[in-house]
């Protein structure tokens, strides 16, 4: 898997929306912080426009406020907050998971199978990653069958994109990860829906470990 054949090339917005998160998660924005929406745009170069797109997304993952005629800030959210989040992350991914090894198609599953075999994570940038981790976890929701659970689990991970996104920071993280996933999709392979929901809630849980020791590091 390469950037250049697989993924789309971020617009400016998305480029501002991941590197705004990054700062915030990393804890060189604090909570509270106030951003202008004019000196956001300026340090990127770009217009007013992208930045306001970049900050309502922000919002709607939970990382930034906006308050009418007083602009911008960034959100306060617990670590407690967090790991409910990331709780309710779990259980939904292992149902994903769980539904989607029974119901697959064998076109479902042999994107999965080659979305996973095509990528090298020893290759991998953070923004790469990222990617390919979104790209493997929608196939599963997809695979669902279940429309309701797929814009349900889309919706969360909407929410928490930019914390999950933070815990690749970790040391071999991004490695471990693509290991779990090689470990869940075994299981979707074999058929065995119960295994992939358990390894995928363990998958889940261990991502929100591993944001909370980058937070606590980043933070100190």
């Amino acid at each position: 898997m390469t950037r250049s054949t697989t993924l789309a090339p971020a617009t400016l917005a998305e480029t501002i929306r991941l590197r705004l998160a990054d700062d915030i998660t990393a804890g060189r924005l604090a909570p509270g912080s106030v951003i202008d929406e004019s000196a956001l745009a300026e340090r990127f170069g770009a217009s007013r426009t992208p930045a306001r797109e970049a900050l309502r997304e922000l919002a709607a993952a939970g990382l930034v406020v906006i308050e009418p005629r007083r602009g911008a800030r960034v959100a306060s959210v617990t670590q407690e907050q967090l790991a409910e989040m990331f709780e309710l992350m779990a259980e939904t991914e292992a149902m994903c998971a769980r539904l989607a090894t029974f119901r697959m198609t064998a076109t479902e599953r042999f994107g999965l199978q080659t979305l996973h075999a095509d990528f090298h994570p020893d290759e991998a940038a953070l923004d790469t990653y990222d990617e390919y981790n979104r790209a493997f976890h929608n196939l599963l929701y997809r695979g669902t069958h279940n429309s309701v659970l797929a814009d349900h689990a889309l919706a969360l991970r909407l929410r928490l994109a930019p914390y999950r996104r933070a815990q690749f920071h970790e040391d071999r993280r991004i490695e471990r990860s693509f290991a779990e996933h090689g470990a869940i999709l075994e299981q979707v392979l074999r058929g065995a829906g119960e295994e992939a929901a358990q390894l995928m809630r363990v998958h889940m849980l261990t991502a929100s470990a591993a944001l909370a020791q980058y937070m606590r590091r980043a933070h100190s």
